[in-house]
């Protein structure tokens, strides 16, 4: 039997601490803290926030600081769950094996303390986790270890800031407006040369205008030829307009420019429209659309507050669709005959002696008509629209060219036109028309990121809400732009297609001459010269576009053709960016949300507990508490043989109260409900005033409670 010698066992410290002891105080702080944290960071979840501006290489955190924080926060709320939920399981076992009435506590459930610091336990104890784990609290302590375990992991899969593509928003941009649409003096003006208008006052800013042409137009071509000779050894060619090959161009030479094909008619049927009896004409109608070239400069104006991907360590990107015009190019080629060409060739003039000298005067000195004069009538006149009725007049070229030779009108006095003159192998002759417009039809899609962008014009979709038709209603669509015949002209001359008129031969001259069809469709293995010469002509309109109107006119003086100081102009658009934000990136993740959930409820209800309760009790589920009520108590049967090997089976579940002998306020534990039979003694008068110490009254206080709910 058990019966304690001199010295006795006295306790020192009290039982019961109240709320203002600093451990109290301290356990409520940290319950506090965990709670507000972790319903922070499942709101955070939830709500997938943006960070935007908040989180970019110059902003307040550097993404790689933001992550560190995240992650920071994430343990010390998972540290601050584990502590204030073990405290919550300590008081919980304590204060019920202190309750005389209760069923006690089970070495199984002294184990719950180890399932969450020590998650292990649950594997190499698992004889504890047999019988614990069905209880009410030994299924709260499995799921808190459980989320304990992942909180981490849970923070980085959908707290912890990511790079993701946020969602569509409709947004106002704005851009600075420099000049009308093909004003060729602003864009003589904003070529890079070292030549400067001083070294070089008359050609300093054509030379490098020519340069430039040459350089984006051939580069673009070749780019188109390329796709189209992949397209034919893939015999995927189509005599479609909307299935064959698209335009392309170079922008600022890190965008890919996409243009697209507009207003499609049926060549066969045009052709058909326009033949005589005797000769079957081939009539080809092309119309190119490009994107705004404005729209580049636009969202990288520090006045819109878009994220570039150099913000991002070079990982962001973002899309824009703007509601802005789009820049048209219409080439109509048709195959003449040489008498239907008479009027329009100035060798076949009456007086002209069948010569042309001295073209280097070309045409100034030939003493051509001015303008308004429409010249004599051609066979052609309905069909490219030449005369008073079009008020139009047609083209003057100085001589027929040579078979594989092309010859440009560009007198320049009074159209809104270039034309081409291209004679074939067989000398058959065709004669092109282009103009340029801006079409209402489309809208400017951009996507940018840090490797480069890509930018196209989506043409004709009767679902497109951005169309720019659908932002201004009374734009009228395709209207001529005569300031582009003169940025042509100059495209027209940089490319060798007038080396004609003197038999230059170009290389550029006997493709296109080889590229007029034969019949009256589209061939599927080639392009037509009319879609050629739109690709070739695409880098003009990228030209003319930059720095200019994002609405289809020029609202400014009509006296200048560029402004002195840029003026901001508002646009409609669509932005999706990437940024950092909280969230999953795979669907998967969303199961996650379960572990923030459930810590943040298991914090909720533990810190009610420690709010409806007056303070803290002895944990005496403590290792080093247990050990030294362990010590100080008497040996029972109930564990016989676990003093080698440890509790087994039914050991594991018997209950075990702690006591107290009231005249040597001693605590032990002893297992069963009743007292140790040789330390109950008679009452004796002074026990009674034994009973009014502050332990001894704490003690009948606590164990006279009904029982523990948990």
């Amino acid at each position: 039997s058990f019966e304690p010698q001199e010295p006795w066992c006295k306790t020192k410290r009290k039982l019961h601490h109240g709320k203002g002891n600093w451990l109290a105080v301290s356990v409520l702080a940290l319950s506090v803290y965990s709670t507000l944290l972790s319903g922070l960071w499942l709101g955070g979840a939830i709500a997938n926030p943006r960070f935007g501006h908040g989180i970019t290489n110059t902003g307040k955190f550097p993404p790689p600081t933001a992550s560190l924080v995240a992650a920071a926060i994430a343990k010390s709320i998972e540290l601050s769950f584990v502590t204030v939920f073990v405290t919550f399981l300590g008081q919980v076992l304590s204060r019920r094996a202190l309750v005389k009435k209760s069923r006690g506590i089970s070495i199984a459930e002294m184990s719950l303390r180890s399932w969450v610091m020590q998650p292990g336990t649950l594997v190499t104890h698992w004889e504890t986790v047999r019988y614990a784990a069905l209880t009410f609290l030994g299924l709260v302590s499995l799921l808190a270890a459980t989320t304990a375990m992942l909180y981490t992991t849970a923070s980085d899969a959908l707290v912890a800031p990511k790079l993701k593509m946020g969602p569509l928003e409709e947004i106002m941009l704005h851009g600075k407006v420099a000049s009308d649409f093909a004003s060729n003096p602003y864009i003589k003006s904003q070529c890079k040369t070292p030549i400067s208008v001083d070294a070089d006052p008359l050609s300093s800013g054509s030379t490098c205008v020519a340069i430039e042409h040459n350089g984006q137009a051939y580069h673009n071509y070749m780019q188109y030829l390329s796709n189209w000779t992949s397209s034919r050894a893939r015999g995927t060619g189509s005599d479609q307009l909307s299935q064959r090959p698209i335009p392309l161009g170079m922008l600022y030479d890190n965008t890919t420019i996409e243009g697209s094909w507009i207003h499609l008619e049926n060549m066969t049927e045009i052709s058909q429209k326009y033949s005589l009896d005797d000769y079957k004409r081939i009539v080809m109608n092309v119309t190119m659309a490009m994107p705004h070239a404005g729209v580049f400069a636009a969202t990288r104006d520090p006045i819109n507050n878009i994220m570039q991907p150099q913000d991002l360590n070079g990982l962001g990107e973002y899309l824009i669709e703007a509601s802005v015009p789009s820049p048209v190019t219409n080439v109509l080629c048709a195959t003449v005959r040489k008498e239907e060409l008479a009027p329009m060739v100035y060798t076949d003039w009456p007086g002209s002696n069948g010569t042309a000298s001295n073209l280097t005067g070309w045409p100034n000195d030939f003493g051509i008509p001015l303008w308004p004069s429409y010249l004599n009538s051609t066979p052609v006149d309905d069909l490219f629209g030449f005369g008073e009725k079009y008020n139009r007049r047609h083209p003057v070229f100085s001589r027929y060219p040579i078979a594989f030779n092309t010859i440009v009108n560009h007198t320049g006095w009074y159209t809104d036109s270039i034309y081409l003159l291209a004679a074939s192998a067989t000398g058959n002759f065709t004669m092109c028309s282009l103009k340029a417009s801006l079409t209402t039809n489309c809208s400017t899609k951009y996507h940018a990121s840090l490797s480069g962008g890509s930018m196209s014009a989506h043409c004709e979709d009767p679902r497109d809400s951005l169309a720019y038709g659908r932002s201004y209603d009374n734009a009228t669509d395709g209207v001529i732009k005569k300031n582009w015949a003169a940025v042509a002209t100059e495209w027209a001359l940089a490319l060798s297609l007038n080396a004609g008129i003197s038999d230059g031969a170009a290389s550029n001259a006997r493709l296109l001459s080889q590229l007029i069809p034969t019949s009256q469709a589209l061939d599927p293995s080639l392009p037509s010269i009319a879609e050629a010469l739109a690709v070739l002509s695409g880098n003009t309109l990228l030209l003319s576009s930059i720095d200019t109107p994002f609405i289809h006119f020029w609202n400014y003086s009509t006296t200048v053709s560029y402004l002195a100081e840029p003026q901001y102009q508002a646009f409609r658009a669509t932005l999706r960016t990437t940024d950092y934000a909280s969230g999953g990136t795979q669907r998967w993740q969303g199961i996650f949300h379960v572990v923030l959930f459930l810590t943040f409820a298991t914090n909720v209800f533990c810190l009610i507990y420690f709010l409806l309760r007056h303070g803290l009790v002895t944990d005496f589920i403590e290792p080093q508490n247990l050990f030294a009520l362990s010590l100080n108590s008497p040996p029972s049967q109930a564990l016989d043989g676990a003093c080698g090997g440890g509790p087994e089976g039914d050991q594991l579940i018997m209950n075990w109260h702690i006591k107290m002998d009231h005249e040597r306020e001693h605590f032990y534990i002893q297992s069963g409900t009743g007292p140790p039979s040789n330390t109950r003694r008679p009452t004796r008068p002074h026990d009674f005033e034994m009973d009014t110490s502050p332990i001894v009254n704490i003690y009948n206080k606590l164990s006279s409670r009904h029982s523990s709910i948990l």
